[in-house]
């Protein structure tokens, strides 16, 4: 919907771009800035940074950038109009109507599609499962698993039929098109093949979003077949690396913590009997950006994945990645069952009750999966254990944290607290060396890359010159008799610089997220972004300060009146311009002038 830029501005201005952020990324102040964990790319240091003063957000990491309107496009899968939206309610503004864009419209009426598609697609599913004679086979599967007809209705299970079309045809004669059905990922659309179902001869659990809205779908096929498991793949509408499965209802529990299991079915299997807090990663491995949705529901997660080696190394990966986010992990002992729901109907519910009340810290976990690889009887094999252990202790920031859990371990291994500090100690010096280094680790570069490094280097005094007009507007005095919007080649450079030339020559103060909320194309926005967030070196000598700023208004004027030449056929401005080009070598700009 086309609003006002006064109006876009208010509900800027009235969502402050940390507190929005700060309820989806944990963040921690350094100096002005707040940093955290970047839920855009995995990474073990934060780099993702956030300005109350710019009103921005930027990744150092993966160059991800922008206003708090891009962040919520970005982290929710919105259209503009719907963060706009959303920002106006928190705010507390009320919306004018307006008519749509055509973009904006398009969009829409796709989200629209997909959200009715999906619907259509498991009341379709749930159907067959009930009523339809090649359903039993899956009816009689969820029954041997002890699953209820009021938790099938409950969950919207359903069955994906044998014949490869069977949905295609349902679809189509509720009026879908064939584009429509190929952009929701249930239809594969192919000219040599034809028309097929994406899930076929699966039982079929719809995958619902905040809003009890089906988003996507998981099936588990019948009988032999792989994969096992298939998920619905990425539409407007689903990423399964910010979803889990079972979220709509466990975000209504009164429950203190969560519990994290591995699949559908166990938290089918805990909701019915009557654990309605638990949850699931959608067929991948758990990802940081599902760790900060369920940081919004509570602090304390319990894993209750598989018994055996692959969910010991589940629980392993998925550990760090809650610590990371601000989440503490306990781990419910399954053992002898292989999964929750054997634990529950050999146990009942009582007994999962009591082991979840039981469940270890996660760290303790850890350590204890360190201590079973190691031969204990063995003084060789028990001392390497002892330095791994004191290896990951070392990594504890905390130090009060640390502390606690050296004396833990030290009781419960039977090692000697201050042999073991001592060790801890010492690793902890290496470790925080390592941690420190680990953003400046780089990979070989690729031909690729080099070729990119070339353009950059061509174009970096313009980025340079308009990141120091930022940082520094005290610099405009000195360089506008020289340097003009139009020196600046690059043409989102010159719509930036255009902008920023603007604003000074007014005396007005640069708002950076006022500047970028005027560029829509995503990579343009990240460009610009990574303009305001450059940190420029500046050196305690004010000559040495003046030979920089010299050197960079040099370089771009030059490369102004050289583009400016390969154009021109008129001698006379060609002469004009070897003039201005031998003023401009000797140029000596001073900050104090």
């Amino acid at each position: 919907m086309r609003y006002s830029e006064e109006l876009i501005e208010e509900i800027r201005e009235r969502n402050d771009i940390v507190d929005v952020i700060s309820s989806y990324v944990s963040l921690k102040k350094k100096g002005v800035t707040y940093f955290g964990l970047c839920p855009f790319h995995n990474e073990r240091s934060p780099s993702f940074s956030v300005s109350r003063e710019k009103q921005m957000y930027y990744c150092f990491g993966c160059g991800q950038g922008g206003d708090v309107y891009g962040f919520l496009m970005e982290y929710n899968r919105l259209s503009f109009g719907e963060a706009l939206r959303e920002l106006a309610d928190r705010a507390g503004i009320q919306l004018p109507e307006q008519e749509m864009s055509r973009e904006e419209k398009q969009q829409e009426d796709a989200r629209l599609v997909l959200r009715e598609m999906n619907k259509a697609a498991a009341v379709y599913f749930h159907w067959n499962l009930l009523h339809s004679k090649r359903g039993e086979k899956a009816r009689a599967y969820l029954t041997e698993r002890g699953i209820s007809g009021e938790t099938i209705k409950h969950f919207g299970l359903g069955y994906a039929d044998l014949y490869r079309d069977d949905l295609y045809l349902y679809l189509k004669d509720k009026g879908f098109t064939d584009q429509q059905m190929k952009d929701s990922s249930l239809v594969t659309i192919d000219s040599v093949r034809g028309s097929y179902d994406k899930f076929f001869n699966r039982v079929m659990f719809p995958i619902m979003d905040a809003g009890q809205r089906v988003i996507g779908f998981g099936g588990r096929v019948m009988g032999q077949g792989e994969p096992k498991y298939l998920n619905s793949r990425e539409t407007l509408l689903f990423d399964k690396s910010h979803n889990l499965y079972g979220l709509n209802y466990a975000r209504r529990s009164r429950d203190k913590a969560m519990i994290l299991c591995e699949g559908y079915m166990d938290v089918i299997s805990l909701h019915q009997a009557g654990f309605t807090n638990a949850v699931a990663p959608l067929g991948t491995a758990f990802t940081p950006g599902q760790a900060l949705l369920i940081k919004r529901y509570t602090r304390e997660v319990i894993l209750a994945f598989d018994s055996d080696e692959a969910g010991i190394k589940a629980a392993l990966r998925a550990l760090p990645i809650l610590r990371d986010n601000g989440l503490q992990g306990r781990v419910l002992s399954l053992k002898p069952y292989k999964d929750p729901d054997e634990l529950i109907k050999a146990e009942g519910e009582k007994g999962f009750a009591q082991r979840l009340e039981k469940a270890e810290s996660g760290r303790m976990f850890e350590l204890n999966v360190l201590h079973d690889r190691y031969d204990q009887q063995d003084p060789g094999s028990r001392t390497e254990f002892i330095r791994e252990m004191a290896k990951k202790l070392a990594e504890i920031d905390e130090g009060v944290e640390r502390a606690a859990y050296v004396q833990a371990a030290a009781n419960h291994f039977m090692v000697s607290e201050k042999d073991l500090t001592d060790l801890v100690n010492r690793y902890g010096l290496g470790y925080q060396y390592q941690k420190a280094n680990e953003n400046y680790k780089k990979s070989p570069e690729t031909r690729e890359q080099a070729g990119t490094k070339k353009a950059d280097l061509a174009t970096q005094p313009q980025k340079l010159l308009l990141t120091w007009l930022i940082e520094q507007p005290g610099i405009y005095p000195v360089i506008r008799r020289i340097i003009s919007p139009d020196d600046f080649l690059v043409p989102l450079h010159h719509a930036v610089a255009l902008m920023i030339f603007d604003r000074l020559e007014k005396g007005e103060e640069i708002f950076p997220a006022g500047i970028l909320g005027k560029f829509t194309d995503a990579e343009e926005k990240r460009e610009v972004a990574a303009l305001f967030n450059a940190r420029l070196d500046y050196e305690p000598d004010e000559e040495k300060n003046d030979r920089a700023l010299t050197d960079v208004v040099r370089k771009v004027k030059l490369a102004s009146i050289e583009e400016e030449m390969t154009r021109t056929n008129d001698i006379l401005r060609w002469q004009e311009l070897i003039v201005q080009k031998n003023k401009i070598q000797k140029l000596e700009l001073h900050l104090k002038d």
